[in-house]
């Protein structure tokens, strides 16, 4: 089967940093990883709320991108496009998503496997836009984002101490149980909040840090460690994610690791 190769990532720091501090990152991402056939962001505004980005070119071809570069923010989610489907080509499919309501955005790297039933059911309710996977995925997430917070929080906060990680942890976990498939996926939530859950062996996750700037990312599709190579030149603190597990940057972008 043939899979969707995008590549996405987080950042997150204790100071607000330019955008484009990580454009040369992004850029190289984008270039090793095969994708270009479109890009967004997603950030947290200075004043609070989530600002979002689309277009259906490549990230080095969006004349938009100096002014996007020049925004200052905490919190960042970047997703750079490379479909399975190229008849997905369109804005509606461009990630990632925001959320109707303002709570979160939310990008995905691989497939979902199971995704037509609920598909079919979310368009009888008016709510697909597009025709890919990934947006089976954020309306699921849509559905059950208030209720997953209230439900586990309190559960994760008497199992390990961490009343702020593992009801997103189990969130991310829960969608991937849910539909299958090889699925990273990643969320920026309307308080900074950066996860990134792994589940693609095909495209294996990292966390690092690029200076003062916590990442999350996929890999390039190499299963080595070729993305500190071409990519993220200069990486500290590098850590391979193990499979099925949610990483949480935390206010200094520092990665916990969350196994649900």
């Amino acid at each position: 089967m043939l899979r969707a190769m995008c590549e996405q990532f987080v950042a997150r720091a204790a100071e607000p940093f330019r955008l484009d501090e990580v454009w040369p990152f992004a850029e190289r991402l984008e270039q090793y990883g095969i994708a270009g056939f479109g890009w967004g962001a997603a950030w947290i505004e200075g004043g609070g709320g989530l600002g979002c980005h689309r277009d259906v070119r490549a990230f080095r071809d969006d004349p938009r991108r100096e002014a996007i570069g020049a925004i200052e923010t905490t919190s960042a989610l970047v997703h750079l496009r490379r479909p399975s489907r190229l008849s997905t080509l369109d804005l509606p499919d461009t990630q990632p998503f925001a959320d109707p309501r303002a709570r979160f955005a939310f990008s995905h790297n691989g497939d979902l496997r199971d995704w037509r039933p609920a598909r079919a059911r979310y368009r009888a309710e008016g709510r697909i836009l597009g025709r890919a996977d990934s947006e089976v995925g954020q309306r699921w997430l849509e559905d059950r984002w208030d209720g997953a917070a209230d439900a586990h929080r309190l559960q994760s906060a008497e199992r390990d101490g961490d009343p702020d990680g593992g009801d997103g942890a189990w969130l991310l976990r829960e969608l991937h149980a849910t539909f299958g498939g090889h699925a990273n996926l990643a969320t920026l939530a309307a308080d900074g909040t950066a996860r990134h859950y792994a589940g693609n062996d095909e495209n294996p996750v990292f966390t690092f840090r690029l200076g003062r700037i916590g990442i999350a990312s996929t890999a390039i599709y190499s299963v080595d460690r070729s993305l500190f190579r071409f990519a993220a030149r200069g990486a500290t603190n590098r850590r391979l994610v193990r499979l099925e597990t949610t990483v949480t940057l935390d206010g200094n972008g520092e990665a916990r690791l969350l196994q649900v």
